[in-house]
């Protein structure tokens, strides 16, 4: 399936047993361009692959990944057309409480998609199909627009002194760094050993951060906005979740689609593990969302918060196909949230609040996908 390497990088024909159980196989980087890689795409595969490392588009294996590609590329939008002013004028409003969590989400949100934007070349160098290095590339892309979106609601909405204190947030905040540090291990541990097993974890991991990480904190905000507050800043949340939909389904496609590739690449033993990745991922997101709401905010209770990130978990772990973690979760506890989220779903007064929507592919369902 792959090559297994000596720490001289050279390949070792004959590793013994042992060793074998022990390291998983070593994944090859793929070249710059390869002349020898094959052009047949009934031969291409996600990983492993002889890839020439020239995108052709015409000659696509994967139609879900250029699917993707072209919602993605409709879903463009820049964030600065969506208008600050009248939550800047509200900031000050706002209750202490809604202050303290509306910069505390806004400092985790930043880390995270900071941390995408560099570290999805570092999977993407693995990938040998064209079309899903093309999905990557522009999902590294929106990363960098969701840091700016942040950068411009910063700028707009709250006093320099805020702004500097928002992004050192995890430098003063023992909780946010712990949380923020969970996934960075889990992508470091791959940049350092880049096996097939480390790759399916990270590729879990970039699913539970999009599928569950980011939801008290996208939830908060919607609250917010169900109240008229803060539509702008609502306004950039809704285009930066619909990203991560897109987002989701990549990382779905690739976990089923190496399986389907390379049977037996996940054991038994690293389902469970991932079960318990998405365990601990919840533990920290409802740990967050209740530790920045305190109980505070209108609408958001400790219980809903909760409720809604376990019920997350069994969608997205069913949808890996691995075990739910919580059966007595049957219902959606903030169903109204869906309706909500969706891109221009509220009313706003045109000259203050015009919601800019380019994509024509908006109500997809990333689940037919």
């Amino acid at each position: 399936m792959f090559v297994l390497m000596s720490t001289a990088g050279v390949p070792c024909a004959h590793a013994d047993e042992e060793r074998q159980e022990d390291a998983a196989m070593q994944l090859k980087r793929t070249r710059l361009f390869n002349a020898e890689g094959d052009r047949d795409w009934g031969k291409r595969r996600i990983i492993g692959g002889n890839t020439t490392n020239m995108i052709e588009l015409n000659n696509i294996k994967y139609e879900w990944a250029y699917k993707l590609y072209r919602a993605m590329m409709n879903n463009f939008w820049i964030p600065e057309e969506i208008p600050l002013a009248d939550d800047a004028r509200q900031y000050d409003l706002l209750s202490d409480d809604e202050r303290r969590s509306y910069n505390k989400v806004l400092s985790f949100l930043i880390f995270m998609d900071s941390l995408l934007t560099h570290n999805l070349p570092n999977i993407n160098e693995y990938i040998t199909a064209p079309e899903v290095n093309l999905c990557l590339t522009v999902h590294a892309f929106q990363e960098a627009v969701h840091s700016q979106s942040y950068g411009y609601v910063l700028d707009s909405v709250v006093n320099p002194a805020t702004r500097d204190q928002i992004y050192n947030e995890w430098r003063n905040d023992d909780h946010l760094l712990r949380r923020n540090q969970f996934i960075t291990d889990l992508f470091e541990e791959f940049i350092e050993n880049p096996t097939d097993r480390n790759l399916m974890k990270t590729i879990v991991a970039n699913y539970i951060l999009e599928g569950v990480y980011f939801y008290a904190g996208f939830g908060f905000f919607f609250v917010l906005g169900r109240q008229g507050k803060m539509l702008g800043t609502v306004s950039e949340i809704k285009f930066i979740q619909r990203d991560e939909l897109t987002h989701l389904a990549i990382f779905r496609n690739l976990y089923h689609e190496i399986i389907r590739e390379n049977p037996g690449i996940v054991t038994p033993d690293m389902e469970e593990e991932f079960v318990e990745m998405m365990r601990t991922a919840v533990q920290h997101e409802i740990a967050w969302g209740q530790y920045v709401t305190q109980g505070k905010i209108v609408g958001l209770t400790d219980a809903l918060i909760d409720a809604y990130i376990k019920y997350l978990a069994n969608l997205r772990l069913q949808s890996l196909n691995l075990p739910i973690l919580y059966p007595e979760i049957k219902e959606h506890p903030m169903p109204w949230m869906d309706s909500f989220a969706a891109i221009n779903s509220h009313k706003t007064d045109f000259f203050e609040q015009r919601v800019t929507n380019y994509t024509k592919a908006g109500n997809l369902n990333w689940d037919d996908l």
